[in-house]
């Protein structure tokens, strides 16, 4: 963690799964502050009561700022002196995107340009913000929203020679807020069969400290503009939701099918094929560079790309898929799992 020494760090949405895994993460190191920048002070204090009980010796590390990614005036209240953030802050969930798409075009488009724009001009030194296997050929407004907002990000990180911007895409992050294994577990605990959309759909899964280090591996590797993007496992919904069952005494057989919701997927992509003619294979990571040829007409009609990469569209359906006992042993090897399953 020496990049980070004395160092401070914001977190839009940092009060969500991936901010208090990153308090996990970097609380008992050298850092200087981490600042969780959110609207909810009702989760502020949660958390802060919460770290002030687990890790009092650490918890003054941690400041609050009230605000929101859509007012640009108190993004800039919470960026002073602030060297590095990671760009969290989203509406998420397919169905209230579905009813609201406004909503979310003002938090991940205008939020992230916000928050941007605020980054420059405060001189912070590196910007990380958090994509979706969703914004890759999206057919829901989240996905589009998310989509449009990885465009904002390579475009600004077009404008500055002296803020690094990038993006990493990820998929499912398991027992992250709003996921659906906790809502498994609620209902074999309330003797009420698994509700499952279609059983032969896939996602991809990785645990929140998978989704914490793609952020780290960008934060360092990652060059202007660019998009991350890690090689992440998948299983079918099915695979995942017999292996909640195994794990919490669930009944297979009462698992029960209740159709595909609008907007969603039967697989999600990580890696478009557009994507795949100029992206780098980077062992464990693809990473996808800006374009930077900039807005001259003459290029785009005179000079193309006459070669290209032989990399493949990356897909849920086409990546390693994982057994029952291996996506449970991947479930049961988190700590809200091992929580969940020492509960009385």
């Amino acid at each position: 963690m020496s990049l980070f020494t004395k160092k401070t760090l914001l977190i839009t949405g940092g009060t969500g799964s991936f901010g208090n895994a990153v308090l996990n993460r970097f609380l008992k190191t050298d850092i200087g502050e981490i600042r969780i920048f959110s609207r909810d002070e009702k989760k502020q204090d949660d958390m802060r009561h919460e770290y002030q009980s687990k890790m009092l010796e650490v918890a003054d590390k941690i400041s609050f700022y009230i605000g929101d990614v859509r007012d640009l005036a108190s993004v800039k209240n919470a960026i002073h002196g602030v060297d590095y953030i990671f760009h969290a802050a989203a509406l998420k969930q397919v169905p209230s995107c579905e009813f609201f798409p406004i909503e979310a075009v003002k938090t991940n488009v205008l939020g992230t340009e916000n928050v941007l724009t605020a980054a420059i001009e405060a001189g912070v030194k590196n910007v990380v913000c958090l994509s979706t296997d969703k914004a890759a050929y999206p057919v829901n407004a989240m996905g589009t929203s998310k989509a449009m907002m990885e465009k904002v990000i390579v475009a600004k990180a077009r404008t500055t020679s002296t803020t690094k911007i990038c993006c990493t895409r990820y998929g499912n992050v398991m027992c992250s807020r709003g996921s659906v294994i906790p809502l498994w577990i609620d209902q074999i605990r309330n003797g009420n069969p698994i509700t499952l959309t279609e059983p032969t759909m896939t996602r991809f899964i990785m645990s929140l400290d998978e989704a914490v280090d793609l952020v780290l591996f960008a934060f360092e590797h990652g060059e202007p503009g660019d998009i991350l993007v890690q090689k992440a496992p998948a299983c079918t919904i099915q695979t995942q939701a017999e292996a909640v069952c195994e794990l919490f005494g669930g009944k297979k057989e009462d698992i029960k099918v209740i159709g595909i919701r609008h907007g969603e997927k039967m697989y999600e992509t990580l890696l478009t094929n557009e994507e795949c003619a100029h992206a780098i294979d980077m062992g464990n990571f693809y990473r996808v560079p800006c374009d930077k040829r900039g807005l001259n007409y003459d290029k785009y009609f005179n000079k193309g790309d006459t070669e290209r990469n032989k990399l493949t569209e990356f897909n849920s359906n086409n990546t390693q898929h994982l057994t029952v006992e291996e996506t449970k042993a991947k479930i049961e090897s988190l700590a809200y799992i091992q929580e969940r399953l020492a509960e009385k």
